[in-house]
C-alpha cells in the first residue's frame, strides 16, 4: 500500500511525506509536548505553532472556549520566537524521522521575508507555512483577503528561501480561487485550505464577549462543510497540491477532503479532544484502502469532482 505523498513536486528541496496526515499549527506545539504521549515518528508531518520574528506573549485569557460543534481560539500568536526556535527547537526536530514543518506570521511583507530566510538551511526544517491569514490579532493578518497581497508576501519568501513553501489560505473570502491562483503563480508550491474562521462568544450572563481580546478563530466540525468546498473549487483551479484543514475528527473526514482534491490533510482541534486523533485517522486510512481493494492513496484525490451543465 502506497501512503506517500509528495507536497513539492519538481522542486529541488521536495516535501516528501511517508503518508497524508499531518497536524494542523497552533494544536500540537512544537511536537515535543505529544511525542511524549503518541508516536509521532508515525506522522506524514508536524506542523509547529506558529512563528514570529521575536517572541509574543500572546492574547488576553480566556483564549478558548467551546462552541455547538466546535470551539473558538484566540491564542495571538503565541511563541518563542524565530531565534529560540532555531536555537532549541530545529536541532531536536533534526534527530525525526517525521519531517517539520514551520508556520510563519508577520505583520509585513519584509517580516515573512526575513522569516523565510532566517530558516532557510536549518536543518530540522522541512518546509514552510506562511500564515497570512490569522483572525485573533488586531491587525488580522488580512494579506489573505487579497490576492495581490497574498502573492506579495508569497512572493518575498520565496525569493529568500529553497524551502518548499506552504500558503495557508482563509475561508473569509469572497473568492477563493482567485486568492489561490495568485499565490501560486507568486512561488507556492502547495496550499493549506483553510484556517479558522472569525467568530465569538457573548456570557449572557456577565454581558461581555467570553474570549479575553473578544474575537477568535472557529475551528472543528462546524468549520468542515466550508472548509471542504473551497478545497473542492481550489483544486478544480490550481495544479500544486492541496492539504485539507478544518473539523478533520476522523478518518471518513479525512477521506472526504481528499476525494474533494486534497493530497493531504492537517488534524488540528481533534487532538484537545483525543490526543491521539491524527494516528487514529491515519489508521483509518489504512483500513479504508484495504477494504477498498485500493494500493495508493493519490489514486482517491478528486475523485469526488462532478461535471455540471452548463
Amino acid at each position: 500500500m502506497n501512503l506517500a505523498v509528495e507536497l513539492a513536486p519538481g522542486r529541488k528541496r521536495g516535501l516528501l511525506l511517508a503518508n497524508p496526515v499531518m497536524t494542523a499549527s497552533g494544536t500540537f506545539g512544537y511536537g515535543l509536548e505529544l511525542a511524549k504521549t503518541i508516536d509521532i515518528q508515525r506522522l506524514g508531518a508536524v506542523v509547529c505553532k506558529g512563528t514570529t520574528l521575536r517572541r509574543r506573549r500572546g492574547n488576553p485569557q480566556p483564549r478558548t472556549v467551546e462552541t455547538p460543534a466546535g470551539m473558538l481560539n484566540s491564542i495571538g500568536l503565541q511563541n518563542i520566537g524565530v531565534t529560540a526556535l532555531v536555537r532549541d527547537m530545529a536541532p531536536i526536530w533534526a534527530t525525526w524521522q517525521v519531517p517539520v514543518v514551520v508556520n510563519i506570521a508577520g505583520e509585513s511583507v519584509d517580516d515573512y521575508a526575513r522569516l523565510a530566510g532566517r530558516l532557510d538551511g536549518v536543518a530540522g526544517v522541512a518546509g514552510l507555512e506562511l500564515n497570512i491569514s490569522c483572525p485573533n490579532l488586531a491587525h488580522g493578518l488580512d494579506f489573505g483577503t487579497d490576492p495581490q497581497m497574498a502573492a506579495a508576501v508569497t512572493a518575498a519568501v520565496r525569493q529568500e528561501t529553497t524551502l518548499p513553501v506552504i500558503v495557508k489560505l482563509t475561508p473569509n473570502v469572497v473568492d477563493i480561487v482567485a486568492v489561490a491562483r495568485a499565490v501560486v503563480e507568486a512561488g507556492a508550491d502547495a496550499l493549506t485550505l483553510v484556517n479558522t474562521y472569525p467568530a465569538m462568544a457573548i456570557d449572557v450572563r456577565t454581558r461581555r464577549p467570553v474570549l479575553g481580546w473578544t474575537f477568535g478563530g472557529l475551528s472543528g466540525p462546524a468549520l468542515k462543510p466550508i472548509a471542504l468546498r473551497l478545497v473542492y473549487l481550489a483544486s478544480e483551479a490550481v495544479d500544486v497540491p492541496i492539504i485539507g484543514c478544518g473539523g478533520i475528527m476522523g478518518s471518513d473526514d479525512a477521506i472526504e477532503f481528499i476525494l474533494a482534491g486534497a493530497s493531504a490533510v492537517q488534524v488540528g482541534t481533534a487532538t484537545f479532544v483525543n490526543p491521539r486523533a491524527a494516528l487514529d485517522v491515519l489508521e483509518g486510512i489504512q483500513a479504508y484502502l484495504t477494504q477498498e481493494g485500493l494500493h495508493d492513496i493519490n489514486l482517491l484525490v478528486g475523485r469526488a469532482h462532478v461535471t455540471h451543465p452548463d
